[in-house]
């Protein structure tokens, strides 16, 4: 398949697509917005419940056919039950200062998946993307049955190749310098820290797969660079995370302005996998003495999350970014995609 043929494929007439933020950010308005300007945005079906998720696709597709969905494949990073038990020790006076209850066992679940599968064929949507793993074959058969383009996720070759090889047929390469969660296949490897243009060609001398790329794009020069080493089109997050469309909280909306914050960070101390976000009292305090292990500490730092967001305090959330957080700003989703479509 052709760059040509993917975009046309999907509707697009911008090769500038939306990434889906999973925990917020992605919301029905920020798809429909892509869609309007020319370009494709991608529901996060992540942390979602299969109704909610049905939902908003019912919202999208009643309004636009052109749209993705992303989900969350199972691949757990098992967490030592020891390191758990120490790691919620340590935040247990936070915990208590908030007045909010902390699992005492690790929470390991598939995020709903053959249930959020059984949405998703029944939408077919144009297109379908992974992230975090590869999805069984039972599932990509019927995705395909129901006639929707599969995306997955890719960190490296290795990961490339073995996408390729399960019938996935699209490639979207992430770089290190993307904001939030990690694509790896591999969480308990250290990231590499590959410039996104030098990994998608990499990447296209190793497949015959079209390539999306992703990762700290916040200028058109990046989009001219990413184009340049073979990609048919980027995918853009952190760019958007200020766009009146997007779901961002106020608290990460503060947080993200403040441009002498300093530099984002891949921290493992909110989800047990490695993630970037802006740097924060959180991370700070609690980076050093996290393990690894998702999806159980997710699970177990969610409720300091959910009663910090509600506060409105930014230092004891998540707040994922790449690393150009800083030259974004609060202007119209169409506006930002233009703008980063004039380096095509």
């Amino acid at each position: 398949m052709t760059g040509s043929t993917v975009l046309d494929r999907l509707g697009t007439t911008l090769p500038v697509l939306v990434a889906p933020m999973a925990g917020g950010p992605t919301t029905p308005a920020l798809v429909l917005a892509a869609a309007a300007a020319g370009s494709l945005g991608f529901l996060a079906a992540g942390y979602q419940q299969p109704q909610e998720l049905a939902d908003q696709i019912a919202a999208v597709a009643a309004r636009t056919t052109v749209y993705g969905v992303n989900l969350f494949a199972p691949h757990p990073t098992p967490v030592d039950p020891r390191a758990y038990a120490t790691y919620r020790d340590a935040l247990l006076p936070l915990a208590e200062r908030l007045g909010v209850e902390l699992p005492e066992d690790p929470v390991d679940d598939d995020d709903r998946w053959h249930d959020k599968v059984r949405v998703v064929v029944a939408a077919a949507p144009p297109v379908v993307s992974f992230t975090f793993g590869l999805p069984d074959a039972t599932s990509v058969a019927a995705l395909h049955r129901a006639g929707s383009l599969l995306a997955q996720t890719v960190t490296s070759v290795d990961e490339a190749r073995a996408a390729a090889d399960a019938g996935l047929d699209v490639l979207v390469v992430q770089g290190s310098s993307a904001g939030g969660h990690s694509g790896t296949f591999t969480p308990e490897r250290p990231l590499v820290d590959r410039a996104l243009p030098a990994l998608v060609a990499e990447v296209r001398a190793a497949t015959s797969a079209p390539v999306l790329a992703a990762g700290g794009i916040v200028r058109a020069e990046h989009v001219s660079a990413a184009l340049a080493s073979g990609a048919v089109a980027v995918a853009v997050g952190t760019a958007l995370l200020l766009a009146p469309e997007a779901g961002t909280s106020p608290a990460n909306r503060s947080l993200l302005g403040d441009h002498e914050r300093g530099d984002t960070a891949l921290t493992r101390a909110f989800t047990g996998r490695p993630a970037r976000g802006v740097r924060n009292g959180f991370m700070q305090q609690y980076d050093a003495v996290a393990p690894l292990g998702y999806p159980a500490l997710h699970h177990l730092t969610r409720p300091i999350r959910a009663a910090s967001a509600a506060r409105g305090d930014p230092e004891q959330v998540n707040v994922w970014a790449g690393t150009g957080y800083r030259e974004i700003s609060a202007r119209p989703t169409a506006e930002i995609l233009a703008d980063l479509a004039s380096g095509a």
